[in-house]
């Protein structure tokens, strides 16, 4: 019998941030500040893991109060007209020879979505002081952000742009054991609602 175990982003112990190239000389570092998600396994297996994780856009913080208040204008994020970025996954390979598995899913910003690839690395189970099981994950991945219409740029005197295009991705995602049920029950109850 499945068991389905649901869990959740502790966001205490979990970051998402990005870099990008900045005067095509060095890189500038960032984060989104708030998110979560909704994670299903069967029997904690995550190669079957359902994720649909959401990211507040107004989030962002470079460090830099002007920058950010840029970054979140109709030039780049437009968080008053695009709140959240999303990501679903579809679906999980198999481990490789180092350890990483590829997390395939449809990543949308600005109202586009893209089919992206991320690198996932499993960190393994344990449980905290507190009894809590914990699963650990870092999970990187790069994505041109013209793909989503973020293509707000200024031309340098040297040649080249302000701001590059490829985003590199890195998070380090520590998830909590909500708990298992048993999938074949949701299934049965489910048929009962679509007869009701």
């Amino acid at each position: 019998m499945q068991t389905q175990t649901k869990w959740s982003i502790d966001s205490a112990h979990s970051t998402i941030q990005f870099k990008v190239k900045h005067l095509m000389i060095s890189h500038l570092k960032g984060s989104f500040k708030n998110f979560d998600a909704s994670i299903y396994t069967y029997n904690k297996d995550f190669t079957t893991a359902e994720i649909d994780l959401w990211i507040d856009a107004s989030s962002i913080n470079t460090g830099d109060e002007k920058r950010d208040g840029h970054l979140k204008s109709a030039e780049f994020f437009d968080v008053q007209n695009h709140k959240q970025i999303t990501f679903t996954s579809s679906s999980i390979g198999k481990v490789d020879a180092k350890g990483n598995h590829e997390l395939w899913g449809e990543l949308t910003m600005l109202g586009i979505t893209k089919n992206i690839k991320l690198d996932v690395k499993f960190g393994g189970f344990v449980k905290d002081p507190w009894s809590s099981e914990k699963a650990g994950f870092s999970v990187t991945g790069k994505i041109n952000r013209s793909d989503w219409g973020l293509v707000w740029n200024t031309v340098i005197e040297a040649g080249g742009f302000v701001v590059g295009d490829e985003i590199i991705l890195s998070c380090e995602i520590e998830l909590m054991n909500l708990g298992a049920k048993d999938a074949t029950m949701v299934l049965e109850n489910t048929d009962a609602l679509n007869k009701a």
